[in-house]
């Protein structure tokens, strides 16, 4: 029924238009989610995807890729199978594919999240006859608590340290988590400084036209700096290293969706965890396939199997698409929550 979409070695694979959705390897034709770099990878020829996600894409790609993107909503139609790109909700840019062909509909969700984000467009169901899901966040355990809630939380913990004498270190990934924390930051509590990496990823986003509060990169700070009630966000990879050092006293954060599972807090050995991410919780999974209605479910990513046992228990036609897992050994590789999750818990499913 499907049969023009196919997993592969390099990826999912439409074969009557000849190319590759977030392909895992350097291919011909690529059509791409967003712009982090386990979707969008470096050397393939040509590059397909939304329009808002082009500062991040040629800030990340080589200048000599050839590159076409589409507004959310626009089409285009390649070797008959017409291709169009709707809101994700997960980070700048980011898009759920949706391939027509021969009167059937699938939909690539790429990485999402529901509800609202001041820095991305609002994910937004779209009506399928197949759905490929990530399951990243894919057991009942994962519910996330009302975002500003948590960014309140944090703007407390700033004002604490700094009333304190300390610098607050936030880490969150580069290109996404990182602004997304930036946009929900109180300027009044102090000055923001922020790492090479997530300064770039800013500057992508300010020139798409995300406000973000104002930021000095780290590096160009010369002479001697009084760090005490500044806030620097910086990625992972920079915690327990020497740079953190310049800092002096400081009070360390994680902002991630694995901050939700005992324990983790502690293996990242910082003083708070913060619970955020840019993914899909379990309700918001269930409400996510519930409003496309497909009438088969594709799963991937994360704890696909939980998730298309739970389907097939509930009277929906899923299979696991693959059986990759993820481990916080796995960090280094990419800079967003898939990469960084514990041992999947026990849980019973309900």
């Amino acid at each position: 029924m499907h049969s023009f979409l196919q997993s592969t070695t390099s990826g999912l694979y439409c074969e009557p238009g000849d190319f590759y959705i977030d392909p895992a390897q350097p291919v011909n034709r690529a059509v791409v989610t967003h712009a982090h770099s386990d979707h969008a990878r470096w050397g393939c020829k040509h590059y397909l995807a939304a329009q808002p996600s082009e500062r991040l894409l040629r800030m990340r790609m080589s200048p000599d890729a050839e590159f076409h993107f589409l507004p959310y909503g626009e089409s285009v139609t390649v070797g008959g199978v017409r291709i169009s790109f709707h809101p994700a909700g997960h980070i700048l840019g980011s898009a759920q594919v949706r391939l027509e062909h021969q009167g059937k509909i699938v939909l690539i969700t790429g990485d999402y999240k529901l509800g609202s984000d001041p820095t991305c467009e609002a994910w937004e169901p779209v009506p399928c006859h197949l759905m490929v899901t990530e399951s990243t966040f894919g057991l009942p355990i994962y519910r996330w608590e009302n975002q500003q809630t948590i960014v309140e939380s944090i703007n407390q913990w700033w004002r604490e340290s700094r009333d304190d004498g300390k610098c607050c270190l936030l880490f969150g990934y580069a290109v996404g988590k990182s602004q997304r924390l930036l946009a929900g930051l109180d300027p009044s509590i102090g000055k923001i400084f922020c790492h090479g990496a997530v300064e770039k990823g800013n500057e992508a986003y300010r020139q798409t036209g995300v406000a973000l509060p104002d930021t000095a990169y780290v590096g160009a700070v010369s002479g001697k700096q009084d760090w005490r009630g500044a806030m620097v966000i910086a990625v992972p990879s920079a915690h327990g290293t020497p740079w953190m050092k310049k800092f002096g006293r400081c009070s360390t954060a994680m902002a991630s969706g694995w901050m939700a599972v005992r324990g983790a807090r502690r293996r990242r050995s910082v003083d708070r965890g913060f619970v955020m991410s840019d993914h899909v919780d379990w309700p918001s999974l269930l409400t996510a396939i519930d409003a496309c209605n497909p009438e088969e479910v594709w799963v991937t990513h994360g704890y696909s199997a939980n998730v298309a046992r739970y389907l097939q228990e509930n009277s929906r036609n899923a299979k696991v698409l693959d059986s990759r897992s993820r481990s916080e050994g796995d960090e280094d590789r990419e800079d967003h929550d898939h990469d960084i999750g514990p041992t999947a818990p026990k849980v019973e499913l309900p």
